[in-house]
């Protein structure tokens, strides 16, 4: 637990980047650190309860899968740090510096000891080596960050071949005045610092699709977890282009 109280700085080819569907409009980073830094104070208050059973569900897979070398992508303010197995090893990064302040408060005034680091890290582009973890868990990231597709394919690398990679999120609905109110909202996408009309085919290509498991999360349906088993026989993925 060294690094966490301390400030701290394919399967997917080039092809399946470049022909990726992109949500409406496109965020970058700085529009994300600000709409996060808006919300570093009231998140747990506002995001925490109607997050709260994606982000428990997410957990409790990967504390099911085998492995203990874990990384959470959008570890935020630290919410779902409690819940891990006391076996699992987290290592935590977030683009947003006041919401790792928080995270950190929580490891530290809750003696969370199975947390390693807690990293100021572009989930697009990690310093970490190849096939560093046995399991990434990205909550709530997929439709925050620019490139989804780029998310993937980083995750791929950074996560060893028979590994898993989790993601729960909320996804654009297929019908109804759910997709109605989600198309409406996208004009808000900077402000909010996410896509309420981001499509799950934007995240992942069709091959990944066919093979991941997708389970609805309460309240209705709201958010979804998806977890895609990293093939053990994979080709190595290399570091996506910036």
């Amino acid at each position: 637990m060294s690094n966490v109280l301390q400030d701290a700085p394919a399967e997917a080819d080039a092809a399946s980047l470049a022909c990726a569907p992109a949500p409406r409009s496109a965020l970058d980073a700085e529009a994300v650190k600000a709409a996060y830094r808006r919300w570093a104070g009231v998140y747990d208050t506002v995001f925490g309860g109607v997050s709260a059973f994606g982000r428990k569900r997410a957990v409790a897979a990967v504390n099911s899968l085998p492995g203990t070398a874990v990384l959470e992508v959008g570890v935020g303010t630290g919410l779902a740090l409690p819940h891990y197995r006391a076996d699992k090893r987290i290592t935590g990064i977030d683009l947003s510096g006041d919401m790792l302040d928080r995270a950190r408060q929580r490891v530290a005034r809750m003696n969370l000891r199975n947390i390693d680091a807690l990293l100021e890290m572009d989930a697009e582009d990690t310093r970490f080596a190849d096939a560093s973890f046995d399991i990434a868990v990205a909550m709530f990231v997929a439709s925050v960050v620019p490139n989804p597709r780029r998310l993937l394919a980083e995750l791929k690398r950074v996560v060893r071949p028979g590994g898993h990679i989790l993601f729960v999120n909320h996804f654009l609905a297929t019908g109804g005045v759910r997709l109605v109110v989600e198309r409406g909202m996208a004009r808000a996408s900077h402000s909010l610092g996410w896509h309420p009309d981001f499509a799950m085919e934007a995240l992942l290509p069709p091959d990944d699709l066919a093979r991941a498991s997708i389970q609805p999360v309460p309240p209705a349906g709201l958010f979804t977890l998806v977890t895609l088993p990293r093939l053990a026989t994979a080709a190595r993925v290399e570091k996506p282009a910036a």
